[in-house]
């Protein structure tokens, strides 16, 4: 097939799960398609960037991605039907460009990453697929109950534009995928289908199991600190699940990422035992394996979680709440261990560090399930299944 991926981010470097995916299924899906991209590019990304996903793709066209949060953004959000998520993302510079590949290249289907994108795609004569990462507007509902009181009100009228405009997406959209059966059901029709999201196993290799182990234990929590649902989820690890933790057991908790705040490091400036490393220039693999579990709960965000994926295949004990695993095919106390309070998330880290064949059997079992749904190669051959679909049932088919 001739692919246009059309995206609202360019996929490297690998620094978040978005650019993860969408490098890891470019590079997949170039092994049998053509592939060309069109895509925005931020500030800080380089035309060395660009090399490294031309590697993959017959073409690949950039389009500056316009500054988020200025003024004229914020008056025209306010002022219009448009919510502030859309306004950031509408390009003339790139819907002309897209108009252009239509009328010189014969696609066989269009893939949108993101439905905020799909305004800058022309009507056309060829099958669309919509990939939505998270339903977006469940997103900001959620983190609405984070924010003070006064700024409620603003987002909740934002919200209801955003529910309107991913609705509307999605009826234009001849195909859906997303990342989980959750997101799947909460859209809802016969032109919906999963295409989760994937890990490399042969890079996030499974690590040898430490015959003995003494304390201090490393917990672990990474991310990137520009996104909300971690900063949200580090400031719960250390306010509500630490103090019913750190005197159970030897342990260090280890807060691994960039972009983060000086507010984040302050929450535990009197505590030695908090580790602060947001200059570490290790593999991520690496970072995992050397960490004794993983501690991923979420109350802010959508979709599934790299880090998951990402710590079962290395074999690194996950622990986390139901909506940090939510998407995934595990159980409780298999491949993971999962909990819904801060007493009984603090209750499972203790209880797997001191029981020793639990983590194996952990680290073992979520290997095992990675490699069974979760590879890049099974992930990419459901997104070619949805692409048949789509143009098998395309009203544009002759």
């Amino acid at each position: 097939m001739n692919i246009l991926v059309v995206s609202s981010y360019l996929p490297f470097p690998l620094l978040n799960g978005g650019n993860i995916r969408l490098y890891n299924i470019l590079k997949e899906l170039s092994k049998n398609h053509s592939i060309s991209l069109i895509c925005e590019k931020r500030s800080k990304q380089t035309m060395e960037d660009v090399k490294e996903v031309e590697k993959f793709c017959k073409k690949v066209i950039t389009v500056e991605r316009k500054k988020q949060w200025s003024l004229k953004n914020i008056l025209k959000a306010g002022l219009s039907r448009e919510s502030f998520l859309k306004v950031g993302h509408n390009l003339p510079e790139m819907r002309e460009i897209i108009s252009a590949e239509m009328k010189s290249n014969n696609y066989d289907v269009i893939h949108v990453e993101t439905f905020y994108i799909l305004q800058n795609v022309p009507e056309v004569t060829v099958p669309v697929v919509l990939i939505e990462h998270n339903i977006e507007y469940l997103v900001y509902e959620r983190f609405k109950n984070t924010v003070p009181f006064l700024m409620k009100p603003f987002l909740k009228l934002d919200i209801l534009k955003i529910k309107r405009e991913e609705e509307q997406s999605w009826m234009r959209a001849d195909f859906i995928g997303t990342v989980s059966h959750e997101e799947k059901d909460i859209i809802g029709g016969n032109n919906v289908e999963v295409v989760a999201n994937g890990v490399d196993t042969q890079t996030f290799s499974l690590k040898k199991l430490k015959k003995e182990s003494k304390g201090p234990y490393k917990i672990l929590y990474i991310g990137d600190y520009s996104w909300v649902q971690n900063r949200d989820a580090v400031k719960y690890i250390i306010q509500d699940i630490w103090p019913h933790l750190k005197n159970e057991i030897d342990v260090k908790l280890w807060i691994v990422g960039r972009n983060m705040p000086d507010s984040l490091k302050e929450l535990g400036k009197n505590d030695d035992r908090i580790y602060f490393d947001d200059n570490n220039t290790s593999p991520t693999h690496e970072i995992f394996s050397e960490a004794d579990v993983l501690l991923a709960p979420k109350r802010v965000g959508g979709g599934t979680s790299y880090k998951v994926l990402e710590a079962m295949a290395v074999g690194t004990p996950v622990i986390a709440n139901t909506l940090g695993v939510e998407g995934f095919k595990v159980h409780n106390r298999e491949d993971v261990l999962i909990a819904d309070t801060s007493e009984d998330l603090a209750k499972m880290v203790v209880d797997v560090l001191n029981d020793k064949s639990l983590a194996e059997k952990v680290s073992i079992n979520g290997r095992k399930t990675v490699e069974k749904y979760y590879t890049w190669s099974s992930i990419t051959a459901d997104l070619e299944q949805l692409y048949k679909k789509a143009l098998q049932k395309s009203k544009y088919t002759v």
